[in-house]
């Protein structure tokens, strides 16, 4: 099992910028991709972006590409969203999240039934 801890959240004016964070402890190394989720109120949980955690392909969803970017740093068992040139639509609880499958291409990991282990979210508002 992983534990995830995002930060990062907050309050920002659209086109403002955002970095959330999420720190992964415990048997990272059978964590092999971590993706990005997000929530709106009355809304389902959907997809934003996804890293393999020992290489470095990305996906995005379409509604984020060009302007969030995923990353991650290895040794200190951290994944990134860079979070650019925000919209109120981008309004959500952010969720991070681990898969211990392996590698089964970009689609499987757009589903949040294909992640094991979720982080608490934070709350991510942009303001018109």
């Amino acid at each position: 099992q992983v534990q995830l801890v995002e930060s990062g959240g907050g309050l920002v004016q659209a086109g403002g910028s955002l970095r959330l964070s999420c720190a992964a402890s415990g048997r990272t190394f059978s964590s092999y991709v971590m993706g990005w989720f997000r929530q709106a109120p009355g809304k389902e949980r959907e997809f934003v972006a996804h890293i393999k955690w020992r290489g470095s392909g990305t996906y995005y969803a379409d509604s984020v590409k060009g302007r969030f970017t995923i990353s991650r740093d290895n040794a200190k068992n951290t994944v990134y969203l860079q979070m650019n040139s925000l919209k109120p639509e981008d309004t959500a609880v952010y969720y991070c999240a681990a898969s211990r499958t392996l590698y089964s291409g970009s689609s499987y990991y757009t589903v949040s039934g294909s992640y094991d282990d979720w982080g608490q979210g934070t709350q991510v508002t942009v303001s018109s």
